[in-house]
């Protein structure tokens, strides 16, 4: 039952890293017209120059969610290296409950008032022809951190299974 619960969150995690692939394709293209367009026709565009960062906040917001899937965060790995599949996994679900989770909540928490804000002050770029609606990358924020809440969900699922076979591996069976 954890098992199959675990590949869900897996799938959800996955769907994350794969539009944040899709949307680094598309900064990329973003930045190699932007530049075509600056040097070779004089023709440069401040929104477009915008997007490219907003893009990239987008890619590393929604790429946290696949990075904790495939175990690509950054850790202290000295001694974590050396310790047993058993004591990586209470390791894993301990940090994620201690740290991960309610730090991710305190920022959903406290970025809420932050995307409320700019939507009810119609925020735009300051500079003439950037982007509006600017709530709607302030947005990300907050999304992205529930989808790291469900990513971790699944991470911790994941340890717990590991922790079972651990045990059933110790029991012979």
């Amino acid at each position: 039952m954890l098992l199959k619960l675990e590949k869900y969150f897996d799938r959800f995690s996955d769907v994350m890293g794969w539009v944040a692939g899709v949307l680094t394709l598309v900064m990329l293209l973003n930045v190699f017209y932007d530049a075509i367009a600056r040097y070779f026709f004089n023709s440069g565009s401040i929104a477009l120059q915008e997007m490219e960062w907003h893009l990239f906040a987008i890619v590393f917001l929604l790429g946290i969610a696949y990075a904790l899937k495939e175990d690509g965060h950054v850790r202290v790995d000295v001694l974590y290296d050396r310790f047993s599949p058993k004591w990586k996994a209470i390791i894993n679900i301990g940090g994620t409950l201690l740290l991960l989770l309610p730090l991710s909540l305190l920022i959903i928490e406290g970025s809420v008032w932050y995307v409320t804000e700019a939507f009810t002050s119609g925020e735009i770029s300051g500079d003439p022809g950037g982007l509006t609606h600017r709530w709607l990358i302030k947005m990300v924020i907050p999304a992205s951190f529930i989808f790291l809440v469900v990513s971790a969900t699944g991470f911790v699922l994941h340890n717990v299974n590991v922790l079972r076979l651990a045990n059933r591996n110790k029991r012979g069976g």
